[in-house]
C-alpha cells in the first residue's frame, strides 16, 4: 500500500468512526484503534496517539454543536469530571498492581451488563419530572433542551448522583487502566444511574471525553507517540465525521441512539473479553 492510498483509506475510515463516536458519545478512537492495529498492523502506542488526537476532534466537532443547541449539560459534565480525574489518578497507581488480563475481563463484564440494562430501558426512557436528589438541586444539575425528532422542548431532572460519581470514578479508573476512552461508562452513568436523556447523555459525554483527552494529548505528544502521518488523516476525517453525526444525533429518535449506542457497547465488551482470556 502506497503513502498516499493508506491516508486516503484512513481518512474514510476516520469519518465513519468520527460519526458514530460523536452519535453514541464514545468518541472515534473506538472505532480508530482497531483498524490501526488489526488493519494496518500499527504500534499500539501509535494508535492509542492517535485515538487521543481523534478524541479532541470528535469533541472539538460534536460537543461545540452540542453545546450550540443546549444539548450539553455543561454543569453536570463539569461536576462529573472531579469523579473521573480522580479515577484516573488512582488508575494510573494501580497499574502496577492489578494483572491486565484480570481489568480486560472485569471490563468486559461490566459493559455486557451496561449495553443488556440500557437495552432494557429503551421502553422506559421517559425523563423524570421532579427529582430529590440534594446533590442535583444544590448544583442545580436539571436542564431541557429542543429535540427536533420529537418537535417539542424535553424538561428532565437529574438524580442518583452519588451512583454517577462512583461510576464516574470506575470510568476514569478503567481508562487510565486499560488506556481506552471512559465514554463507554460515562454514557451508561448518566443514562441509568443519573437518569440523563440519551440525546444529552451522548453530547455531554462527547463534551467530558474532549476535556480529558486534551489533558493528556501533551504526555502522548512529549512520548512521540503522536505519529502526524497517521494522526492528521485521523483528526481531519473525524472531525468531518462528528459534525455529521451531531446533525444526525439532533434529528433521529433516542430510542435508536440507544439501540446504535447498546451494539457498540456489546462490541466493545466482546473485544475487552477476548483480550482478557485469550491475550
Amino acid at each position: 500500500m502506497t503513502p498516499l492510498s493508506f491516508v486516503l483509506l484512513l481518512f474514510v475510515i476516520s469519518i465513519v468512526a468520527g460519526a458514530i463516536g460523536s452519535l453514541v458519545g464514545l468518541g472515534g478512537g473506538v472505532v480508530v484503534v482497531p483498524v490501526l492495529t488489526l488493519l494496518f498492523h500499527v504500534d499500539i502506542r501509535l494508535a492509542i496517539g492517535a485515538s487521543i488526537v481523534s478524541v479532541i476532534a470528535t469533541s472539538s466537532g460534536a460537543a461545540s454543536a452540542y453545546v450550540k443547541e443546549r444539548m450539553t449539560n455543561l454543569r453536570a459534565g463539569m461536576f462529573l469530571e472531579v469523579a473521573t480525574t480522580t479515577g484516573a489518578v488512582s488508575g494510573a497507581y494501580l497499574t502496577t498492581v492489578l494483572p491486565a488480563k484480570f481489568l480486560f475481563v472485569i471490563f468486559g463484564a461490566v459493559l455486557t451488563y451496561s449495553a443488556i440494562a440500557t437495552f432494557r430501558k429503551r421502553h422506559s426512557a421517559q425523563p423524570l419530572a421532579v427529582s430529590h436528589d440534594r446533590l442535583a438541586n444544590y448544583f442545580d444539575l436539571h436542564g431541557s433542551y429542543y429535540d427536533q425528532f420529537e418537535q417539542k422542548e424535553i424538561t428532565y431532572k437529574v438524580t442518583g448522583t452519588k451512583l454517577g460519581l462512583a461510576m464516574m470514578y470506575v470510568a476514569g479508573m478503567v481508562s487510565a487502566l486499560l488506556g481506552i476512552g471512559s465514554g463507554a461508562l460515562k454514557v451508561p452513568a448518566m443514562d441509568l444511574a443519573m437518569h440523563l436523556p440519551m440525546k444529552v447523555s451522548t453530547a455531554t459525554s462527547n463534551f467530558m471525553i474532549g476535556v480529558t483527552a486534551a489533558a493528556s494529548a501533551g504526555v502522548y505528544f512529549a512520548r512521540g507517540q503522536i505519529d502526524p502521518i497517521i494522526a492528521a488523516p485521523v483528526a481531519a476525517g473525524v472531525l468531518g465525521g462528528s459534525m455529521f453525526g451531531a446533525q444526525a444525533l439532533r434529528r433521529i429518535q433516542s430510542k435508536v441512539v440507544r439501540l446504535i449506542f447498546v451494539v457498540v457497547l456489546i462490541v466493545i465488551a466482546v473485544e475487552m473479553l477476548q483480550r482478557g482470556v485469550l491475550g
